[in-house]
């Protein structure tokens, strides 16, 4: 390896860094140039109207926005120099020919490659070569930067035995970069098992189970990113989604696929899918554990198809001075065989008419008509059929239908006998009746519930792609309710099971798919730690034999064991005294504390003159504190953290396991350094 300074006065030609800041400039104004040739595009004379003109400018606008050149972001942070020249279905190169790495590919004006996509196979080996597999490649280069300045190289000689294999010092750099923002890629330090979920291909569902900093959620996003890439076609016309589990965790991300030049992917919460109705009540846990219960299901599907009535009446069809009449065994045919197809309630109802109309037809030929479907859509409409069809099979409102069997107990009886107990439907039946279900203080499990039905009644649009982050706290029904959104297309899923903080949380990843519909799912599991230094993942292990026993405890490979301290507080003003020792530092600084603390520390920092912000929010180069609620942390990363009363932080949950679960996740969240500040004691499992 090897990292020569640069001399700034020195002969271009002889400082290998001059040549590559050289190539940088030579880049970005190549760049420059796609972007202008894009906005000077004339689209007037190539557009048949309006519509194609909108679509089109949208488009063009889009692409504009994707080749954008971020003054702070390096356009290429690697440099591959190969053996020979790369397969025909790789890239088109001469023997040795060097091919730079970076964000989005760059061509010249002869449409010669300056910078190559990371995304494409040519540079697969930047991730996945060794000295034990090289990959034909004899050199690669990794670049420092400072803001957006080249400032450093690095080479690893992969075919040259007498240099030994080591840490890539730029490589650590980058991991343990300050942060203030919101998340960043990863794009330059995917590491070779990362890199394997990356690009795993777009027909399988993949499951990757990752400890505190095993970078799972980055592993996630560049994943969407490389099948946009691979697949663009196919996902621009079904469409992607990132699922993240609350609005803070969103805005966080929310920078990472812009800045991979993707701005297709829409990002929300499992509750922005289900919004049916306005969320304004709260279930007790008990109640959301049991309607979140997948055998809710099956209690849905009962109630929307208990309005089917077997027909007992004939349908007599009158057209002109004939009438045809359908007998009622004939009805009843018809509605069993529909009912024996299984398909979509609202389906099988708009095919009743036209399975009445075919029967109408049939009876025309035989009498020596010649009707044609002109005929049988008219007959399909005819009033008679109309009131048998709506008699038989009536229209079924899912909102209507899960409030009538939240409050009234015989119909709820009904339809979950032999599914949920007398306690059970006692649990989750609303204490008061209702009036309508605008007057309904629906709570979050009850829209999942509605999504249900409303799936039942007719079938949710899928997508190609979805990313579901922290599902770990999915619900089965909630599980349902995503794997809706991918049914034809494939998912990828991200948790981790210790840090499962609801009363219904994952117990097995296995399960877990199964409620998604992909029970064929591969299953990863990341344990190499880039994010949380060695001494704090460490002391936050202590508590997985209490909350995961069955887990593998990450292993922090930074070389930097980072700043970690207990110290024992006699009142907030040492809290306070902590959050400023750590602001010293350069990065971002967050006070995580349980929910009920945050009014007695918010007004602590007023006083004392710090400012702060909430999660979500973006740090500043003056404001550099976030104050966190323990609820709110998940999927949060600080560089430095100050963590107030562990015992409180367990105490606000509903049970000993969840609180030691959220106490886990929050002692997770730093990525240079931790205090804990406790005046009670600490919980025992930390001995």
């Amino acid at each position: 390896m090897s990292t020569p300074a640069a001399d700034p006065l020195g002969d271009p030609l002889d400082d290998p860094l001059a040549r590559e800041r050289t190539h940088l400039a030579s880049s970005r104004s190549a760049l420059r140039a796609m972007r202008e040739d894009v906005e000077s595009l004339d689209i007037k004379d190539v557009t048949a109207n309006w519509v194609n003109a909108e679509v089109l400018a949208r488009q063009i606008d889009e692409r504009i926005k994707a080749l954008a050149d971020l003054s702070d972001t390096p356009l290429f942070f690697g440099r591959l120099t190969y053996l020979h020249a790369p397969g025909a279905e790789q890239a088109e190169g001469a023997e040795g020919e060097q091919f730079y790495i970076g964000r989005r590919h760059v061509h010249d004006g002869d449409g010669d490659p300056m910078v190559i996509d990371w995304r494409a196979p040519v540079s697969q080996p930047f991730y996945r070569a060794s000295k034990k597999d090289p990959q034909d490649i004899s050199l690669r280069r990794r670049f420092g930067y400072t803001g957006g300045e080249l400032t450093a190289y690095e080479d690893e000689h992969l075919m040259d035995p007498a240099e030994a294999a080591a840490t890539s010092k730029l490589l650590q750099q980058e991991i343990e970069r300050p942060r203030v923002g919101p998340m960043r890629d990863i794009v330059a330090t995917i590491q070779p098992e990362q890199d394997e979920i990356v690009r795993s291909g777009l027909g399988g569902t993949v499951c990757v189970q990752g400890g505190p900093g095993t970078g799972k959620t980055a592993v996630g996003l560049h994943r969407v990113a490389y099948l946009l890439y691979a697949h663009r076609e196919r996902l621009a016309r079904t469409g992607t989604l990132v699922i993240g589990p609350n609005k803070s965790f969103l805005h966080y991300i929310e920078q990472v696929l812009p800045a991979l030049g993707e701005l297709t992917v829409r990002q929300g919460t499992v509750d922005d899918l289900v919004a049916h109705v306005e969320v304004r009540g709260t279930d007790e846990a008990p109640a959301a554990v049991i309607k979140g219960d997948a055998r809710m299901a099956e209690v849905l599907r009962r109630a929307v198809y208990s309005h089917v009535s077997i027909p007992t009446e004939p349908v007599m069809v009158v057209r002109g001075s004939r009438r045809w009449r359908v007998p009622a065994y004939e009805l009843e045919a018809i509605v069993r065989e529909l009912l024996d197809r299984d398909i979509r309630y609202g389906a099988a109802r708009e095919a009743l008419p036209q399975r009445i109309a075919h029967a109408v037809l049939v009876q025309m030929e035989r009498s020596g008509e010649a009707p044609d479907d002109r005929v049988q859509d008219a007959v399909a409409r005819n009033a008679a059929v109309k009131a048998a069809v709506k008699a038989v099979w009536p229209p079924v409102e899912p909102e209507k239908l899960v409030l009538r069997l939240l409050t009234d107990a015989d119909f709820l009886a009904v339809h979950a006998d032999g599914i949920l107990d007398e306690d059970e439907q006692k649990t989750i039946l609303w204490a008061k009746p209702v009036r309508s279900v605008k007057a309904a203080k629906w709570a979050a499990a009850d829209a999942v519930l509605i999504d249900e039905a409303t799936d039942i009644v007719q079938r949710t649009h899928s997508l190609g792609h979805v990313v579901l982050d922290e599902a770990q706290d999915l619900s089965p029904m909630q599980y349902r309710a995503v794997g809706r959104r991918c049914t034809t297309g494939s998912a990828t899923v991200l948790g981790d099971l210790a840090q499962g903080t609801t009363p219904w949380a994952t117990r097995s990843w296995d399960e877990a798919l199964a409620h998604l519909g992909k029970s064929d799912g591969v299953i990863e599991e990341l344990t190499a730690g880039f994010r949380v230094p060695t001494d704090v993942i460490t002391y936050a292990s202590r508590l997985l034999p209490h909350i995961a026993p069955g887990l593998t405890p990450v292993a922090s490979v930074r070389e930097n064991p980072g700043f970690f301290d207990l110290r024992e507080t006699a009142g907030t003003a040492e809290v306070v005294a902590a959050c400023e020792e750590l602001l010293r530092n350069e990065g971002s600084t967050g006070l995580i504390a349980a929910d009920a603390r945050i009014p007695e520390l918010a007004e602590a920092l007023t006083a004392a003159g710090i400012g702060y912000i909430d999660p979500g929010e973006e740090t500043t180069a003056d404001t550099r504190l976030t104050l966190v609620p323990a609820s709110l942390a998940k999927g949060l990363e600080y560089d430095y953290v100050v963590l107030d009363e562990p015992r409180a932080v367990v105490d606000g949950e509903p049970d000993e396991r969840t609180g030691l679960r959220r106490l886990y996740v929050a002692l997770t969240r730093a990525v240079s350094g931790l205090i804990v500040t406790h005046a009670a004691p600490l919980p025992p499992q930390l001995a």
